[in-house]
């Protein structure tokens, strides 16, 4: 009965570490999911949220190569970012209402030009449609202090709104988005 037992328990141990040892997990996306989020502070509820995919520099030339000029671009990698409104926000003279939207980008060395698209669950910016375009705006683009390895985005609190800003390489722009009266 002792030698029955010492084998069973020998067996079930080793079929736990053959299922433990076959558990393969893949390694790290090169580019990483990210998100932002707007609140008008820490315990309030959110106005805003982004989820974007981060890509790297890697020593690569970005805008006007691996980004190329005048060229729509996902604002990211991977799937296209997604840009979620929780209450209405006015870009430029357009009310985004709450909902769901793809946030695509056009860079250029001195503007860019910032789309809030309706179609959602894209992959890049291959599928996009400008008759789903909800909003656009310019902005200026500016050279950031210090180079940004990898592409950020982070909401800035104000006191009319949040504005999202958007860096990687050496340049950043700021988006603005103001809360209704």
């Amino acid at each position: 009965m002792k030698n029955t037992l010492a084998i069973f328990l020998t067996l079930t141990f080793f079929a736990i570490q053959l299922n433990i040892q076959a558990q393969e997990f893949p390694n790290i996306d090169a580019s990483p999911m990210d998100l932002a989020i707007a609140r008008a502070n820490k315990n309030s509820p959110p106005i805003a949220r982004v989820i974007y995919s981060r890509p790297q520099k890697k020593g690569r030339d970005i805008f006007g190569e691996l980004v190329p000029y005048n060229e729509v671009w996902r604002t990211g990698a991977n799937e296209a970012t997604e840009l979620t409104i929780y209450t209405p926000l006015l870009l430029g003279k357009t009310v985004l209402k709450p909902g769901t939207y793809t946030l695509f980008t056009i860079p250029n060395k001195d503007k860019w030009t910032i789309i809030i698209n309706s179609a959602t669950d894209i992959w890049g910016a291959f599928n996009y449609k400008k008759e789903m375009d909800v909003a656009r705006i310019k902005v200026s683009c500016m050279q950031a202090v210090a180079p940004i390895e990898t592409l950020s985005m982070i909401f800035r609190p104000e006191n009319d709104g949040t504005t999202l800003l958007i860096g990687w390489d050496d340049h950043y722009v700021e988006i603005p988005f103001k809360t209704l009266p």
